[in-house]
């Protein structure tokens, strides 16, 4: 009996000491740092891996104006409608059990992210869902959004899962952007664009800013106040995020809710807009995930909720709920964990998130077609 409590009494004490060695900064406070050898991280590796990121900076132009128009010039009648500002170097940051064991650029420079954004807005969908805002992304979002935005034989299918999993084919028009002309396919014209029959809900995933501002405007109705001030309460504020941040919408993108104007927010910025944010505090929100919704003693969200986010689309496998999943498939980081999920915006942001090795990989300005190989480098140290 007495060697019984004696095991009890030091299994107890382990949980306390990795307890007390999983870290969570402090707002307004600077990130604590760990060596990475006290973590049994090789050195040479991981330096490697920073060199790597510093040497392939993302090739178009830090004006991110022209790097836009650049990037989707075959859109017809594409146009910036939202802020843009100019970027700054390659950067980012390695967190092993919270800790800072690597960094490198101007982490606190704020800057655009771009699809890294839809990422924050599937959060606001979660938190929807788990303080009943929304009952479950099986609902049709037509039960809740009433205003003609999903009538239709073929909209009126479309639920929160479809449009989280970016497979909904929502067909329609919002804020001056038509669904056919964002991301058009590479073979065809305006003609077979504009007069394709849509797909039907829930068969094919079909990257589309416009339908995910769609979801963005729908959440905002139902929260019946804007995204970021949701995003701000019940997330940012709770992890000690800098008050830096900010999340944009389009010059038109204006809607009435309970007699009150509010800016609908987009889910990116290849039309400008979306999220400007720094390093440091895209980490916090990755290390969010890390421990599975949870920031030291509080549940900020559910457990339950990032399951669903991260659970592979059917028309996609490497593709959840605005989370890119490392499963088998087009994106498969050869070699690395499919537990790996991540968020990743145009020009080389991501946030990266790998439970088995308790680790969170940001990256600023990375060339995009390099993440793998960067990823590889990095899962080498560990």
């Amino acid at each position: 009996m007495k060697l019984k409590y004696f095991i009890l009494f030091i299994f107890i004490g382990l949980l306390n000491v990795n307890a007390q060695d999983y870290y969570f900064p402090k707002a307004n406070a600077e990130w604590e740092q760990k060596s990475p050898q006290s973590f049994k991280i090789k050195e040479t590796q991981l330096n490697n891996a920073i060199t790597f990121a510093e040497a392939n900076e993302y090739s178009g132009s830090r004006d991110l104006r022209i790097a836009i128009l650049k990037g989707f010039e075959k859109e017809p009648f594409h146009q910036i409608l939202g802020p843009t500002k100019k970027r700054g170097g390659p950067a980012g940051m390695i967190l092993k059990n919270g800790y800072v064991v690597a960094q490198w650029g101007d982490t606190k420079r704020v800057d655009m992210t771009f699809s890294v954004t839809k990422s924050f807005l599937s959060t606001m969908a979660g938190l929807a869902e788990d303080e009943g805002v929304i009952s479950n992304t099986n609902d049709i979002v037509g039960n809740y959004i009433w205003d003609g935005t999903f009538d239709g034989k073929h909209n009126s299918k479309i639920t929160w899962e479809h449009l989280l999993q970016q497979n909904s084919a929502w067909s329609g028009e919002l804020w001056g952007g038509k669904d056919w002309a964002d991301r058009p396919p590479n073979k065809g014209d305006i003609d077979d664009w504009k007069f394709a029959e849509p797909k039907e809900p829930g068969t094919v995933m079909e990257y589309n800013d416009i339908r995910v501002n769609v979801l963005a405007y729908s959440l905002t109705h139902v929260w019946r106040k804007p995204m970021p001030m949701v995003l701000k309460e019940k997330i940012m504020d709770k992890i000690g995020a800098s008050s830096s941040w900010r999340w944009f919408g389009y010059d038109n993108s204006w809607t009435e809710i309970d007699g009150l104007q509010m800016k609908s927010v987009t889910g990116g910025g290849h039309s400008g807009a979306g999220m400007f944010i720094n390093a440091e505090d895209m980490a916090r929100f990755g290390l969010l995930f890390l421990n599975n919704g949870k920031w030291q003693d509080s549940q900020i969200i559910s457990e339950s909720w990032i399951k669903k986010a991260t659970t592979p689309s059917i028309p996609n496998p490497n593709y959840g709920y605005m989370w890119w999943l490392n499963k088998k498939g087009d994106r498969h980081w050869e070699g690395l964990s499919e537990n790996i999920f991540y968020a990743a915006g145009f020009g080389g942001n991501f946030i990266v998130i790998d439970k088995e090795n308790d680790v969170v990989v940001v990256t600023r300005w990375l060339e995009p077609s390099k993440i793998g190989e960067f990823m590889t480098k990095v899962n080498a140290a560990f």
